[in-house]
Protein backbone atom coordinates (compact mmCIF):
# COMPACT_ATOMS: atom_id res chain seq x y z
CA UNK A 1 0.00 0.00 0.00
CA UNK A 2 1.50 3.51 -1.03
CA UNK A 3 2.21 5.95 1.59
CA UNK A 4 -1.21 8.36 2.01
CA UNK A 5 0.41 11.23 2.79
CA UNK A 6 0.98 13.61 0.09
CA UNK A 7 3.16 16.36 1.18
CA UNK A 8 4.33 18.05 4.67
CA UNK A 9 6.98 19.74 6.92
CA UNK A 10 7.75 19.47 10.40
CA UNK A 11 9.79 20.79 12.68
CA UNK A 12 12.71 18.02 13.35
CA UNK A 13 13.93 17.61 17.10
CA UNK A 14 17.06 15.65 17.22
CA UNK A 15 16.64 15.36 21.10
CA UNK A 16 13.59 12.65 20.64
CA UNK A 17 14.03 10.54 17.41
CA UNK A 18 10.32 9.76 18.37
CA UNK A 19 9.11 12.97 17.11
CA UNK A 20 10.25 12.97 13.86
CA UNK A 21 6.96 11.73 11.78
CA UNK A 22 6.64 9.06 9.16
CA UNK A 23 10.12 8.30 9.77
CA UNK A 24 11.24 11.52 8.32
CA UNK A 25 8.98 11.93 4.84
CA UNK A 26 8.55 15.49 4.24
CA UNK A 27 10.18 18.74 4.55
CA UNK A 28 12.20 18.91 7.80
CA UNK A 29 12.76 22.74 9.36
CA UNK A 30 14.42 23.97 12.69
CA UNK A 31 11.83 26.06 13.92
CA UNK A 32 8.34 26.46 13.54
CA UNK A 33 6.85 28.24 10.66
CA UNK A 34 4.44 31.72 10.06
CA UNK A 35 1.47 31.28 8.01
CA UNK A 36 3.03 32.07 4.91
CA UNK A 37 5.97 30.04 5.18
CA UNK A 38 3.70 26.92 6.52
CA UNK A 39 1.91 27.23 3.47
CA UNK A 40 4.23 27.12 0.91
CA UNK A 41 6.52 24.22 2.76
CA UNK A 42 3.52 21.83 3.47
CA UNK A 43 2.80 22.24 -0.25
CA UNK A 44 -0.48 23.64 0.61
CA UNK A 45 -0.30 26.60 -1.79
CA UNK A 46 -2.90 25.53 -4.23
CA UNK A 47 -6.81 26.03 -4.85
CA UNK A 48 -10.23 23.64 -5.18
CA UNK A 49 -12.34 25.20 -7.77
CA UNK A 50 -16.23 23.84 -8.25
CA UNK A 51 -16.84 22.41 -11.40
CA UNK A 52 -20.10 21.00 -13.14
CA UNK A 53 -20.08 17.67 -13.57
CA UNK A 54 -21.58 15.95 -17.03
CA UNK A 55 -22.28 12.43 -17.84
CA UNK A 56 -22.61 11.96 -21.82
CA UNK A 57 -22.61 15.53 -22.15
CA UNK A 58 -25.53 16.32 -19.88
CA UNK A 59 -24.90 18.77 -16.88
CA UNK A 60 -25.84 16.39 -13.89
CA UNK A 61 -27.80 18.80 -11.37
CA UNK A 62 -27.57 18.84 -8.00
CA UNK A 63 -23.56 17.66 -8.10
CA UNK A 64 -20.47 19.41 -8.80
CA UNK A 65 -16.63 18.26 -8.61
CA UNK A 66 -14.32 19.59 -6.40
CA UNK A 67 -11.12 19.71 -8.03
CA UNK A 68 -7.81 20.93 -7.32
CA UNK A 69 -6.65 23.88 -9.88
CA UNK A 70 -2.95 22.91 -9.67
CA UNK A 71 -2.94 19.43 -11.30
CA UNK A 72 -6.45 19.22 -12.11
CA UNK A 73 -7.11 16.17 -9.77
CA UNK A 74 -10.66 15.36 -8.71
CA UNK A 75 -10.95 15.25 -5.17
CA UNK A 76 -14.48 14.24 -4.93
CA UNK A 77 -17.95 14.53 -6.43
CA UNK A 78 -20.30 16.50 -3.85
CA UNK A 79 -23.63 18.12 -4.01
CA UNK A 80 -23.81 21.73 -4.65
CA UNK A 81 -24.51 22.46 -1.07
CA UNK A 82 -21.26 21.93 -0.33
CA UNK A 83 -18.98 24.92 0.13
CA UNK A 84 -14.99 25.21 0.09
CA UNK A 85 -12.93 25.99 2.74
CA UNK A 86 -9.37 26.81 1.24
CA UNK A 87 -6.18 26.02 2.50
CA UNK A 88 -5.28 30.00 3.15
CA UNK A 89 -8.52 30.77 4.55
CA UNK A 90 -7.42 27.64 6.95
CA UNK A 91 -4.40 29.51 7.88
CA UNK A 92 -6.09 32.73 8.60
CA UNK A 93 -8.61 31.12 10.67
CA UNK A 94 -5.78 29.48 13.21
CA UNK A 95 -4.25 32.70 13.14
CA UNK A 96 -7.19 34.59 14.23
CA UNK A 97 -8.22 31.94 16.91
CA UNK A 98 -4.82 31.51 18.58
CA UNK A 99 -4.00 35.54 18.41
CA UNK A 100 -0.49 37.08 18.63
CA UNK A 101 2.26 35.74 16.41
CA UNK A 102 1.34 32.07 15.58
CA UNK A 103 4.08 29.47 14.53
CA UNK A 104 3.32 25.95 12.79
CA UNK A 105 5.11 23.00 13.71
CA UNK A 106 3.71 20.55 10.95
CA UNK A 107 1.36 20.98 8.01
CA UNK A 108 0.73 19.02 5.07
CA UNK A 109 -2.19 16.96 3.23
CA UNK A 110 -3.04 13.27 3.30
CA UNK A 111 -5.02 11.14 1.18
CA UNK A 112 -4.44 12.92 -2.18
CA UNK A 113 -4.98 16.62 -1.20
CA UNK A 114 -8.70 14.99 0.33
CA UNK A 115 -7.84 16.14 3.55
CA UNK A 116 -5.40 18.61 5.46
CA UNK A 117 -3.61 19.61 8.71
CA UNK A 118 -2.38 22.68 10.50
CA UNK A 119 -0.34 22.05 13.89
CA UNK A 120 0.30 25.28 15.75
CA UNK A 121 2.03 24.94 19.05
CA UNK A 122 0.86 27.22 22.17
CA UNK A 123 2.62 27.92 25.20
CA UNK A 124 3.50 24.96 27.35
CA UNK A 125 2.27 24.46 31.24
CA UNK A 126 2.76 21.91 33.76
CA UNK A 127 0.64 18.84 34.72
CA UNK A 128 1.69 16.98 37.69
CA UNK A 129 5.42 18.27 37.23
CA UNK A 130 5.48 17.22 33.50
CA UNK A 131 5.54 19.89 30.66
CA UNK A 132 3.10 19.74 28.17
CA UNK A 133 2.61 21.68 25.14
CA UNK A 134 -1.26 22.47 23.96
CA UNK A 135 -1.19 21.84 19.95
CA UNK A 136 -4.37 23.33 18.46
CA UNK A 137 -4.75 21.00 15.18
CA UNK A 138 -7.30 22.16 12.64
CA UNK A 139 -8.24 19.53 10.18
CA UNK A 140 -9.98 20.08 6.42
CA UNK A 141 -11.24 17.99 3.75
CA UNK A 142 -12.31 18.71 -0.07
CA UNK A 143 -14.63 15.61 -0.05
CA UNK A 144 -17.91 14.40 1.83
CA UNK A 145 -16.00 12.47 4.50
CA UNK A 146 -14.20 15.15 6.33
CA UNK A 147 -15.47 17.91 8.24
CA UNK A 148 -13.84 21.13 9.12
CA UNK A 149 -12.40 20.77 12.43
CA UNK A 150 -10.57 22.23 15.06
CA UNK A 151 -9.02 19.80 17.60
CA UNK A 152 -7.16 20.58 21.02
CA UNK A 153 -3.80 18.31 21.68
CA UNK A 154 -2.09 18.24 24.32
CA UNK A 155 1.76 16.43 23.76
CA UNK A 156 3.48 14.94 27.42
CA UNK A 157 7.29 17.04 26.03
CA UNK A 158 9.10 14.78 27.73
CA UNK A 159 8.11 11.35 25.54
CA UNK A 160 5.71 13.00 23.22
CA UNK A 161 2.72 11.28 24.11
CA UNK A 162 -0.53 12.61 23.11
CA UNK A 163 -2.98 13.60 26.17
CA UNK A 164 -6.20 13.65 24.00
CA UNK A 165 -9.03 12.41 26.00
CA UNK A 166 -12.92 13.10 25.85
CA UNK A 167 -13.07 15.04 29.75
CA UNK A 168 -16.76 14.97 30.73
CA UNK A 169 -16.65 19.32 31.06
CA UNK A 170 -14.41 20.80 28.19
CA UNK A 171 -14.50 20.96 25.11
CA UNK A 172 -11.47 19.32 22.95
CA UNK A 173 -12.70 19.77 19.32
CA UNK A 174 -15.09 22.04 17.18
CA UNK A 175 -16.36 21.01 13.76
CA UNK A 176 -18.91 21.82 10.96
CA UNK A 177 -20.14 20.64 7.80
CA UNK A 178 -19.33 22.36 4.27
CA UNK A 179 -22.80 23.86 4.01
CA UNK A 180 -24.29 26.88 4.87
CA UNK A 181 -22.50 30.24 5.42
CA UNK A 182 -18.60 29.31 6.28
CA UNK A 183 -17.81 33.18 6.57
CA UNK A 184 -20.03 33.22 9.40
CA UNK A 185 -19.12 30.27 11.33
CA UNK A 186 -15.62 30.68 11.39
CA UNK A 187 -16.30 33.92 12.94
CA UNK A 188 -18.46 32.50 15.66
CA UNK A 189 -16.10 30.03 16.09
CA UNK A 190 -13.36 32.59 16.62
CA UNK A 191 -15.66 34.07 19.28
CA UNK A 192 -16.85 31.50 21.11
CA UNK A 193 -13.75 28.88 21.43
CA UNK A 194 -11.30 29.33 24.29
CA UNK A 195 -10.42 25.72 23.50
CA UNK A 196 -7.43 24.64 24.57
CA UNK A 197 -6.90 26.93 27.52
CA UNK A 198 -10.35 25.52 29.05
CA UNK A 199 -9.43 21.85 27.99
CA UNK A 200 -5.53 22.41 29.41
CA UNK A 201 -7.79 23.22 32.95
CA UNK A 202 -9.95 20.46 33.05
CA UNK A 203 -6.85 18.57 32.17
CA UNK A 204 -4.82 19.65 35.41
CA UNK A 205 -8.01 18.40 37.59
CA UNK A 206 -8.99 15.13 36.07
CA UNK A 207 -4.93 14.24 35.66
CA UNK A 208 -4.93 15.03 39.97
CA UNK A 209 -8.18 12.63 40.18
CA UNK A 210 -6.08 10.10 38.59
CA UNK A 211 -3.30 10.28 39.85
CA UNK A 212 -4.83 9.98 43.61
CA UNK A 213 -6.28 7.02 42.48
CA UNK A 214 -4.74 3.65 42.69
CA UNK A 215 -4.99 0.66 40.67
CA UNK A 216 -3.07 -3.02 40.61
CA UNK A 217 -1.28 -5.13 38.32
CA UNK A 218 -4.03 -7.11 38.19
CA UNK A 219 -7.17 -4.35 37.92
CA UNK A 220 -5.07 -3.11 34.56
CA UNK A 221 -4.91 -6.23 33.28
CA UNK A 222 -8.75 -6.92 33.72
CA UNK A 223 -9.24 -3.65 31.77
CA UNK A 224 -6.97 -4.50 28.81
CA UNK A 225 -7.97 -8.09 28.62
CA UNK A 226 -11.51 -6.21 27.57
CA UNK A 227 -9.75 -3.66 24.99
CA UNK A 228 -7.50 -6.26 23.16
CA UNK A 229 -10.08 -9.58 23.11
CA UNK A 230 -9.79 -13.32 21.97
CA UNK A 231 -11.98 -16.03 21.56
CA UNK A 232 -11.89 -19.84 21.17
CA UNK A 233 -12.25 -19.66 17.03
CA UNK A 234 -9.11 -17.41 16.88
CA UNK A 235 -5.95 -19.28 15.35
CA UNK A 236 -2.63 -19.67 17.66
CA UNK A 237 -0.95 -17.02 16.16
CA UNK A 238 -3.80 -14.31 16.77
CA UNK A 239 -3.92 -15.64 20.06
CA UNK A 240 -0.20 -15.10 20.27
CA UNK A 241 -0.59 -11.82 18.92
CA UNK A 242 -3.40 -10.29 21.64
CA UNK A 243 -1.13 -11.97 24.53
CA UNK A 244 1.96 -10.22 22.96
CA UNK A 245 -0.26 -6.63 22.80
CA UNK A 246 -1.46 -6.86 26.30
CA UNK A 247 2.16 -7.49 27.58
CA UNK A 248 3.83 -5.01 25.46
CA UNK A 249 0.86 -2.91 27.04
CA UNK A 250 2.19 -3.81 30.74
CA UNK A 251 5.55 -2.76 29.84
CA UNK A 252 4.69 0.53 29.01
CA UNK A 253 3.51 0.36 32.63
CA UNK A 254 7.18 -0.02 33.69
CA UNK A 255 8.45 2.96 31.31
CA UNK A 256 11.10 5.51 33.19
CA UNK A 257 9.25 8.72 32.51
CA UNK A 258 5.90 7.78 34.32
CA UNK A 259 7.66 6.02 37.70
CA UNK A 260 6.33 8.44 39.73
CA UNK A 261 2.74 7.45 38.85
CA UNK A 262 3.13 3.90 38.29
CA UNK A 263 0.37 1.76 40.60
CA UNK A 264 -2.00 5.31 39.78
CA UNK A 265 -4.99 5.50 37.16
CA UNK A 266 -3.06 8.57 35.38
CA UNK A 267 0.21 5.70 35.19
CA UNK A 268 -2.05 3.74 33.33
CA UNK A 269 -3.45 6.56 31.31
CA UNK A 270 0.50 7.26 30.85
CA UNK A 271 1.29 4.08 29.22
CA UNK A 272 -1.85 4.12 26.83
CA UNK A 273 -1.02 7.50 26.30
CA UNK A 274 2.67 5.83 25.32
CA UNK A 275 1.22 2.50 23.47
CA UNK A 276 -1.07 4.22 21.14
CA UNK A 277 0.76 6.91 20.23
CA UNK A 278 4.18 4.99 19.56
CA UNK A 279 4.11 1.29 19.16
CA UNK A 280 3.71 -0.21 15.76
CA UNK A 281 1.30 -3.11 15.15
CA UNK A 282 2.11 -6.28 14.40
CA UNK A 283 1.60 -6.29 10.83
CA UNK A 284 2.58 -2.67 10.10
CA UNK A 285 1.19 -1.14 6.55
CA UNK A 286 3.36 1.63 4.65
CA UNK A 287 0.79 4.27 5.68
CA UNK A 288 -0.29 2.88 9.20
CA UNK A 289 1.98 6.17 10.67
CA UNK A 290 -0.40 8.61 8.78
CA UNK A 291 -3.27 6.37 10.00
CA UNK A 292 -1.91 7.21 13.91
CA UNK A 293 -2.19 10.63 13.43
CA UNK A 294 -5.78 10.88 12.15
CA UNK A 295 -6.66 8.62 15.41
CA UNK A 296 -5.17 11.71 17.00
CA UNK A 297 -6.73 14.12 15.27
CA UNK A 298 -10.26 12.34 14.85
CA UNK A 299 -9.96 10.62 18.86
CA UNK A 300 -8.32 6.84 19.48
CA UNK A 301 -11.31 4.35 20.73
CA UNK A 302 -9.32 2.23 22.71
CA UNK A 303 -7.02 5.10 24.11
CA UNK A 304 -10.75 6.29 25.38
CA UNK A 305 -11.60 3.52 26.90
CA UNK A 306 -9.41 2.43 28.56
CA UNK A 307 -9.45 6.71 30.00
CA UNK A 308 -12.93 6.29 30.54
CA UNK A 309 -12.23 2.88 32.17
CA UNK A 310 -9.58 4.56 34.66
CA UNK A 311 -12.23 7.19 35.58
CA UNK A 312 -14.84 4.66 36.39
CA UNK A 313 -12.16 3.28 39.16
CA UNK A 314 -12.43 6.83 40.65
CA UNK A 315 -15.72 6.35 41.27
CA UNK A 316 -15.54 2.70 42.40
CA UNK A 317 -12.39 3.83 44.94
CA UNK A 318 -14.53 6.84 46.78
CA UNK A 319 -17.64 4.48 47.08
CA UNK A 320 -15.43 1.62 48.50
CA UNK A 321 -13.85 4.32 50.94
CA UNK A 322 -17.12 5.00 52.10
CA UNK A 323 -18.41 1.56 52.66
CA UNK A 324 -15.01 1.39 54.54
CA UNK A 325 -15.49 4.48 56.68
CA UNK A 326 -19.44 3.34 57.67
Amino acid sequence: MAHELENMFYVSNEQNGRFKPWHGLGTSVEEALNSKEALRLSGLDWKVDSKPLFVDGIEVPGYKANVRITDGAILDVVSDRYKIVQNEEAFDFTDGLIGGDVRYETAGSLFGGKRTFILARLPKVQILGDDVCPYICFTNGFNKAYSIKAVCTPVRVVCNNTLSFALNNAQRSWSTKHVGDMTSKLEQARESLGLAQKYMKELEVTAEKLAETKVSDDEVRSVINNIFVSNEKDSERKLKNIEDQKDNFMICMLAPDIAKFRGTAWGTVQAASDYFTHKAPKRATESYRERNFANILDGNIYFDRIFLEMMNKIAEKKQFSVRASV
